[in-house]
């Protein structure tokens, strides 16, 4: 089931249960989804307005990136659910079956390309969210920090989705290549967020 389409209280409720989904990678999706949106909301609050006629047409395109962001963040929710379920099939393989690693190896390098990719997704937010906050309506830079805020930890999130799996893989060549992109991404798109977050912190103190 896709829990976007239900209710915040629903998609709490369930993640708080013991339903093996929505989890961890679902929560980064709809985390970054909202700081993607937050970074939309400045811009909306931006164009239309004399004082940022001059940088109007680049808002306007950072917002037609971040929509389609938003959508395939949100889409991820349901995605890392069905991406979950053969590697959770996998672990009732019977251990002295001798199709179970095979197997089980083979659900687990799909187990991590869900939060791999909500990872890329929030760093393509995150080279916009910067934008926001310098250009956008002063009246929301605090709105473009909270943006900030939320994409890095949705990156930080979905990262040990993937090392989780990563760590129980027995192709370990495999293993570290997906860990040097998921650790390339959280060095450089980390400390853009901190730096949006500090720079806005400061204004206000």
């Amino acid at each position: 089931m896709d829990y976007t389409t239900r209710s915040c209280r629903e998609f709490v409720s369930v993640l708080a249960s013991p339903e093996p989904a929505p989890g961890g990678g679902g929560a980064a999706a709809l985390v970054g989804a909202i700081g993607t949106a937050l970074g939309n909301m400045v811009g909306s609050l931006t164009v239309g307005k004399k004082k940022y006629a001059d940088v109007e047409e680049e808002i306007k395109a950072l917002m037609a990136r971040c929509q389609e962001l938003e959508t395939e963040l949100l889409d991820q929710v349901p995605a890392d659910a069905e991406g979950f379920i053969p590697l959770s099939k996998a672990y009732g393989i019977p251990k002295d079956d001798p199709t179970r690693d095979e197997v089980l190896e083979s659900a687990t390098l799909e187990a991590c390309k869900v939060p791999v990719r909500i990872m890329e997704l929030c760093c393509d937010a995150i080279s916009t969210i910067g934008t926001f906050a310098e250009k956008g309506s002063k009246l929301a830079v605090s709105d473009a920090a909270c943006g900030a805020v939320c994409l890095k930890a949705a990156l930080e999130a979905a990262s040990l989705n993937v090392y989780i799996n990563t760590k129980s893989l027995k192709n370990r060549e495999i293993a570290a290549e997906i860990n040097e992109k998921c650790e390339k991404m959280l060095s450089t798109y980390g400390p853009i967020c901190d730096e949006v977050y500090t720079k806005v912190r400061n204004s206000f103190l």
